[in-house]
């Protein structure tokens, strides 16, 4: 599941150093690369983009993903409303925000492995992958789908964290797969210092 805001107006924190057809683009890029990632990983049987927004919507059917409209606000709402519709059509769900660059099919398949070991404990399970500020979220595996709710916004990683606890579930974290996100201008200058390959179309 890859939620996705809107392509117009999207990142406006990186506004003092691109303008927003620039912004458009990323946005549109970088959304495109989670879905061919998830899409490549074994593993995958079905990759969502949900959004209330037409275009990113067409931009993810155009890369093979099925679509779901968003009709609630905030993002959260947004994943619940899309698990709904996908009720009985997956045991796992695994959200993959869609502004991590250089993701690629190992990574997704390194989380469905983290959670194929835990899940042999016969508990429900809660993996993440911490941003590199070590308080958000850059991916969030939950089997049960609805062993929690997601929490994304502000310290995520903590409140992902306790609610796995409160549910009894296995917690695993994986840090330094996905560290990475593009918010902030500061984040656009490492990933085109580390991962320039990925902010630009081949």
């Amino acid at each position: 599941m890859v939620p996705v805001r809107a392509l117009e107006g999207a990142k406006s924190r990186l506004g003092a150093v691109l303008d927003a057809e620039e912004r458009r683009e990323l946005v549109e890029l970088l959304l495109r690369r989670t879905v061919e990632a998830a899409r490549a990983a074994d593993g995958v049987g079905l990759v969502a983009v949900v959004s209330p927004d037409a275009d990113a919507l067409a931009v993810a059917a155009a890369v093979g993903a099925e679509p779901v409209v968003q009709r609630s606000s905030g993002l959260n709402s947004g994943l619940l409303d899309a698990r709904d519709a996908l009720a009985g059509r997956a045991d796992r769900l695994l959200v993959l925000p869609g502004d991590v660059p250089g993701i690629a099919a190992s990574d997704v398949e390194a989380l469905l492995a983290a959670a194929d070991a835990a899940s042999a404990g016969g508990r429900p399970v809660v993996v993440l992958a911490p941003d590199r500020h070590g308080r958000g979220t850059n991916a969030l595996l939950l089997d049960p789908a609805d062993v929690i709710e997601p929490a994304f916004g502000g310290d995520s990683r903590d409140a992902h964290a306790g609610l796995a606890r409160a549910a009894g579930a296995s917690f695993l974290e994986l840090p330094g797969l996905l560290e990475l996100d593009v918010d902030t201008p500061d984040d656009l200058l490492l990933a085109e210092a580390v991962r320039p390959e990925a902010l630009h179309a081949h």
